[in-house]
């Protein structure tokens, strides 16, 4: 709340039509932790978002971490069983939703699903959400307003002295992130790891109190919620959130409202910098741009320099397990913001070791540990795989293979996870494969990453049919579409009699990796 005081006349957001100060969005926040209260929200709990970027959305969130819940954030391109599985492993007691966001219904996909929900015992609909047709069974549907109005019996009294109980050390969210076991792990940080080394992320990008922050990333990633919303509110910046990328929409809200930073993946630059009436605009304010999440084209850091405003481009690696780890510097030149990751972030340790954990010497390829403040407390509920990313010298395996030069510069070369990146979102093909594999007449599948020049990477699946059993491709990316986010499915389907097998019986990726790849037209 210290924002709230300092810049109390200054506008904390600006969604469409709503102008919130920063004065505004704490009596806002207030409410919110009285209605949390009032539906028997407390220390410990846990109170999830399935909703597109908004002032609803950040409303929500605060209401629910005064309160001492912490918050599980929900992708909004989950289908109903995506979500009831998070719903259900982080035991969630309230959903905070928003139903008819790009036509999709996320209470009804949850009453459709069988999976059960004995902790979930509210849904609450954002301001702005479409009515709700149908819910999942013994759960309490409201809209905001009734929320609020439940709230009223709780006194602003009682919810600042709930606000004032919580701890540093308090889980501040779980953020749910997948593995190579194919299931969405949920990754434990705290009010202080979080602020922390989001204050160092401030510092790191140059944010301002005056600076006016475009979010498209999405809220329930990291880099729109942690590097995005709550970097603007430790700053006391103001915060313009996008639901929906549309780069004519973001070129206008730029040139109306003056914005100065605007981070965002690869493909929200290629994308501005393609649009054919770019030059129409006013861009002349953007001041900062952090990149990330994809390999990074040495031409289109170079392009933006010359063709766009900014004075600031910078990039970086993270993952869910620590935040942002390593960054790059103001003054380094584009190729090394193109090629490496930079290099590790205030407080922070990174080494690129052997199979063995051992460091190896500068140049040569390893695994990246980090250790530092911001290595997550673990995952829920799951010590096996939490004693198996965090090794007894509190290191994290993050599963990446690196390299590190004389500067200390990272560049990621490999992902030991077989993890890929599709416009911004990491995908795990352990998970599509698990999905894939409930098709009936997939026999064995292997998902892939490869490249693709406006998503980065795009799935490929390898897929043996059921004996018996004919598949076409068409049909199965389509089956795809109605299961898994869009990002997940593959675009390509390739169907073999047979999966490249080594002698311990594990499909060699390598070789699926150096077809496709032979396969692909010339550019």
């Amino acid at each position: 709340m210290a924002s709230v005081a300092r810049r109390g006349s200054v506008e904390a957001v600006v969604d469409g039509a709503h102008r919130v100060t920063y004065a505004e969005l704490g009596q806002r926040v207030i409410s919110s932790t009285r209605a949390m209260m009032a539906a028997g929200v407390g220390r410990g709990d846990r109170v999830a978002i399935w909703a597109p970027n908004g002032l609803a959305w950040i409303v929500a969130a605060l209401g629910a971490q005064c309160a001492g819940a912490a918050l599980v954030p929900v992708n909004t391109r989950w289908k109903g069983g995506e979500a009831a599985y998070l719903l259900g492993a982080s035991r969630a007691t309230v959903l905070c939703t928003s139903v008819g966001f790009l036509g999709t219904d996320t209470v009804g996909m949850l009453a459709d699903d069988p999976t059960p929900l004995p902790d979930l015992g509210r849904i609450v609909l954002l301001d702005g959400s479409a009515p709700v047709a149908e819910a999942p069974d013994g759960v309490r549907v409201q809209n905001w307003a009734e929320f609020e109005a439940d709230g009223r019996s709780v006194t602003v009294a009682a919810a600042e002295e709930r606000l004032a109980g919580v701890e540093p050390t308090d889980p501040s969210d779980i953020l749910f992130t997948s593995g190579t076991t194919g299931r969405p792990k949920g990754v434990v940080m705290t009010h202080a790891q979080t602020v922390r080394q989001f204050l160092e992320w401030c510092d790191f990008a140059g944010l301002e109190p005056d600076d006016r922050y475009l979010i498209v990333n999405p809220f329930f990633h990291m880099f729109g919620y942690k590097a995005g919303w709550l970097a603007s509110l430790l700053r006391g910046a103001t915060i313009f959130p996008v639901a929906v990328f549309d780069v004519a929409h973001v070129l206008a809200v730029v040139q109306a409202e003056r914005i100065t930073v605007l981070p965002g993946a690869p493909t929200i630059y290629r994308s501005i910098l393609d649009h054919p009436d770019r030059a129409t605009f006013d861009l002349s304010s953007l001041r900062v741009a952090v990149t990330g999440a994809a390999d990074v084209p040495v031409a289109l850091i170079e392009q933006m320099r010359a063709e766009l405003p900014f004075s600031t481009i910078l990039t970086g690696y993270g993952l869910t397990e620590a935040g942002t780890v390593t960054g790059s510097r103001p003054d380094d030149d584009a190729t090394t913001i193109a090629t490496t990751a930079g290099r590790a972030m205030n407080g922070l340790e990174i080494v690129i070791a052997d199979a063995h954990g051992d460091e190896v010497e500068r140049g040569a390829t390893g695994e990246l540990l980090v250790r530092g403040y911001s290595v997550m407390q673990g995952y829920l509920d799951d010590a096996a795989a939490t004693a198996a990313a965090v090794d007894p010298n509190g290191y994290l395996h993050t599963g990446d293979l690196a390299t590190m030069d004389e500067r200390g510069y990272v560049r990621i070369v490999g992902r030991l996870k077989d993890m890929f990146i599709v416009g911004g979102f990491n995908v795990y093909p352990a998970e599509v494969e698990n999905l894939l594999m409930t098709h009936g007449s997939i026999g064995q599948v292997a998902v892939i990453g490869v490249p693709d020049e406006r998503m980065g990477d795009v799935g490929m699946a390898w897929v043996v049919p059921t004996p018996g059993r004919d598949v076409d491709p068409g049909e199965v990316i389509a089956w795809s579409r109605e299961r898994m986010a869009n990002y997940k499915v593959p675009r390509l389907v390739r169907i073999v009699d047979s999966l490249p097998i080594n002698a311990a019986g594990k499909v060699v990726k390598e070789d699926l990796r150096a077809r496709a790849i032979s396969e692909m037209p010339t550019p």
